[in-house]
């Protein structure tokens, strides 16, 4: 393993997944992951999502960044915050709301 490598899909093989139907409010999103780094709890790699709308709540902390497409994460207070192709965002433990992908959306992820 190299200790510098390229945040990219190249060589990871993908997961593919959909939100728990009961979580689901609109749509058939589909999610595909490839997860370059496990380790001690830190999770890295890329997530696609097709258009859709689900319940979330976070209990890690996560930087996103986007790279393309449209998402709106709507937290539990009703603000709307629209994500689109070139920002990035710490999504904090605790937070709770709805991820809607508007646009097919890519991202960068680290989680722990």
């Amino acid at each position: 393993m190299t200790l510098l490598a390229p945040v990219s899909r190249d060589g990871t093989p993908p997961e593919v997944e959909r939100p728990a139907p009961e979580k689901v409010l609109a749509g058939d999103p589909v999610h595909t992951t490839w997860n370059m780094d496990e380790i001690e709890g830190l999770f890295c790699g890329m997530w696609h999502s097709t258009p859709g709308k689900w319940r979330i709540s976070y209990s890690e902390w996560e930087y996103v960044h986007i790279r393309e497409g449209v998402s709106v994460l709507t937290g539990a207070d009703g603000t709307p915050v629209t994500l689109r192709a070139g920002d990035s965002y710490v999504i904090r433990p605790g937070f709770e709301g709805t991820w809607e992908v508007v646009e097919a959306t890519l991202k960068d992820y680290v989680i722990r």
